[in-house]
């Protein structure tokens, strides 16, 4: 049996939409707590940790409401469900926005988040192409104070169980990953 002890803080709906296979790519700034306020890559394989901080309805685009909509509905103060986890097929760094704008329909980021994001402090966005599995066993933590705030990355207190299917084809990942290097071309 598979476990992991690390989980990447994402916002809540971007976290369904991969757990829907609605999207395989991530785009990626540091967080306010994070070394240098940069974002790094720091596991390769990770628990999807459902956020609500700086999740916002102008982040996403419009046909992503109702899935907003319905993470937040969903949301159980002090708990976080573990119920999807990811691994890295590939990560790339953007340092031209044009090109970063060009990923538009492989996330739900909307273009005003795109362009703050990617102009925050250094400009420039890491995009992670991701395969998302749904996990057998779901987990329900209760956050603790050290697990809070601006940050990546969290350390689970214990592993947990992590083996699953994957909710999008390799087929399908592939042409995610295919068009991500076109674009970013």
């Amino acid at each position: 049996m598979a476990e992991l002890k690390v989980a990447l803080k994402e916002w809540a709906v971007i976290c369904a939409a991969l757990a829907a296979g609605r999207q395989a790519v991530l785009l990626r700034k540091g967080g306010i707590a994070e070394p240098g306020g940069a974002f790094r890559v720091e596991h390769e394989r990770f628990w999807l940790w459902p956020t609500y901080a700086h999740q916002q309805g102008a982040g996403v685009v419009e046909e992503a409401r109702p899935l907003l909509e319905r993470a937040v509905a969903n949301r159980a103060e002090g708990e976080v469900p573990l119920t999807h986890f990811a691994e890295v097929e590939r990560v790339y760094y953007a340092e031209d926005l044009a090109k970063v704008l060009s990923l538009a329909g492989l996330h739900l980021w909307s273009e005003q988040a795109m362009r703050s994001r990617f102009a925050y402090r250094k400009s420039g966005l890491f995009i992670l192409a991701l395969r998302v599995y749904r996990a057998e066993t779901a987990h329900r933590l209760t956050e603790t104070p050290e697990q809070a705030g601006c940050k990546s990355w969290v350390e689970l207190r214990e592993p947990l169980a992590a083996d699953g299917a994957p909710v999008m084809s390799a087929e399908a990942l592939a042409q995610v990953v295919t068009e991500v290097e076109r674009a970013l071309a």
